[in-house]
């Protein structure tokens, strides 16, 4: 008899390998799809759209292109804050006290430029740190689109690229400096401002006069749309100071340049600073040097800083010390800037100011 054998259908094999087939699939996706999620490739929690495609590190920006949505998020910005202020319904309301004891205001131009420009810089630079002076609300966001273009001013004064680690960037915006001045209609002092440090270092500065509709801009070793002016007065310099403790600093001025010294007292830092430059608006006043005396935030102070640096001025505290854009948002030693001058042969003669801010 002959021995018994196992005979294999062709169909049962056919069914038994796709069966195989198909647990190594699921098998080896799901493996795939654990390995993708580790690099952010996988669906949004929510099952949105997948985000972008980043490198772990967070990559690289360009300056040359952050300096291009710098100024357009200064203009879209001061859009909203002259529209707010031509409307006449600023919706005003208080913050809480500053520290010498007056309102620390806020409008519907300070909450609708920043939203216009935070969002702006964000969606174009997802991975870099953006500090702003108004409270960003996540059910406000908003997804603005920048076109890539950069403009032929810009390209004309910075030709190549200007690439920095992601990573060492930090934003500093402004959405409308001056707010007092800005309830008060007093518009020539209005400006906003955006500040990109690499590695705490002030690099991009851009300042828009939203009511004037003139904007300055420098990059730190790439070029600027703005200058110096050919003379200033360091012997009787005209200052620039604020208008809440005008004062203060004009009994050491005095007592320090003479009596032919002329006090400016002005609202906004934005504003200090272009008085220090060669800036093309009749509502501008000149000065040779701005100093100030109290704690000062450094969102309103980096994009002057920048713009002062990349021109060959100069601004630190007034006791001459460099100021970093990193860590905390504001700076106690207050500040002196200046062009053009001595720099630290004017820290020298101002040894009392900081205790006067501080008194």
């Amino acid at each position: 008899m002959a021995p018994m054998g196992i005979r294999l259908s062709p169909l049962g094999v056919a069914v038994f390998c796709l069966l195989g087939l198909g647990v190594l699939y699921h098998l080896y996706s799901g493996f795939l799809a654990g390995r993708f999620s580790l690099f952010g490739l996988g669906s949004e929690p929510g099952g949105g759209p997948a985000g972008p495609v980043v490198a772990a590190d967070g990559g690289t920006v360009d300056l040359r292109e952050m300096l291009a949505v710098s100024v357009l998020a200064a203009v879209r910005g001061g859009d909203e804050v002259r529209r707010v202020r031509e409307s006449n319904v600023l919706h005003e309301k208080s913050k809480g006290k500053t520290r010498e004891g007056a309102d620390d205001k806020m409008t519907s131009g300070d909450v609708l430029s920043n939203r216009k420009m935070f969002y702006l810089l964000k969606t174009a630079f997802p991975n870099v740190q953006i500090n702003t002076e108004e409270h960003v609300d996540a059910t406000d966001q908003e997804v603005i689109l920048w076109d890539r273009q950069i403009p032929e001013d810009i390209l004309k004064e910075i030709a190549t690229p200007k690439e920095v680690p992601a990573e060492s960037v930090t934003v500093w915006i402004d959405p409308l400096d001056a707010t007092q001045e800005y309830t008060e209609d007093l518009r020539k002092y209005v400006t906003t401002m955006v500040c990109v440090a690499v590695n705490g270092k002030p690099v991009v500065g851009v300042i828009h006069k939203p009511f004037s509709e003139y904007t300055a801009w420098a990059m730190v070793d790439g070029g600027s749309n703005v200058k110096a002016r050919s003379s200033y007065n360091e012997k009787t310099p005209r200052i620039v100071v604020s208008r809440s403790h005008s004062g203060m600093v004009k009994q050491v001025a005095l007592q320090t340049f003479g009596n032919q010294t002329t006090i400016i007292p002005a609202g906004g830092a934005g504003y200090k600073v272009l008085a220090l430059l060669d800036v093309p608006d009749k509502s501008q006043e000149k000065a040779d040097l701005y100093i100030h005396v109290t704690y000062i935030k450094k969102w309103d102070i980096c994009a002057g800083n920048a713009i002062l640096k990349a021109l060959g001025g100069h601004m630190t505290t007034l006791s001459g010390e460099e100021i970093s854009y990193t860590g905390s948002d504001g700076i106690e030693g207050g500040l002196l800037a200046s062009i053009r001058l001595n720099h630290q042969a004017l820290v020298r003669k101002l040894p009392d100011l900081e205790k006067t801010g501080h008194k």
